[in-house]
């Protein structure tokens, strides 16, 4: 799911845009990375307390996913539609992930880690449901409560955040303006 271990090269850079091509291995295009998000896995905005750092190589050294700051307990969504197709333990950890609908052959997977599944693996999901809660931190985070969300096509891993369309990535509040000349 992340770490030096896992195996899968980079694809969609944090700045990867709708529509943004990024090389994949061997000559093979992989195309645009779909914008198929509509929330944020937990909260509004949350933190980011450590971003996607892609490996030179494939086993090399990386972080495959983004590490989002979170209370315990607090909901964690899906950020699209989708099948989930995994939830249960993984190294002692709760791990959900979901296949996200209209993203290709093979589908986007997303995953989200420590969760408290509240969901099975076949149930079909809207965006924004949830999943589960986030469990009390582990070691992942040095010792601060976190959640580690990660994307992949296949093998290729990429920065989830490039999944989110522009609108929710924006920082800052949301500004009402006049509009002139209604009564």
């Amino acid at each position: 799911m992340h770490g030096g271990g896992c195996r899968g090269g980079p694809r969609g850079g944090a700045g990867a845009g709708a529509g943004a091509e990024s090389e994949g291995r061997e000559g093979v295009s992989p195309g645009p990375v779909p914008r198929v998000g509509r929330v944020w896995p937990i909260g509004v905005r949350p933190a980011l307390l450590r971003g996607w750092e892609p490996p030179a190589t494939p086993y090399g050294r990386g972080h495959r996913g983004v590490d989002l700051a979170g209370a315990p307990g607090v909901p964690v969504r899906t950020i699209a539609e989708g099948t989930v197709t995994f939830a249960g333990q993984v190294a002692g950890r709760g791990v959900v992930a979901v296949d996200l609908k209209g993203t290709g052959d093979p589908p986007v997977r997303t995953t989200y880690e420590p969760v408290t599944a509240q969901v099975r693996k076949g149930d079909q999901v809207r965006a924004g449901q949830r999943l589960g809660v986030l469990q009390p931190p582990g070691g992942h985070c040095g010792g601060v409560s976190c959640l580690h969300w990660g994307a992949r096509i296949g093998e290729e891993y990429l920065d989830p955040r490039s999944l989110l369309p522009p609108w929710l990535l924006r920082r800052g509040a949301s500004r009402l303006l006049p509009v002139w000349g209604v009564e």
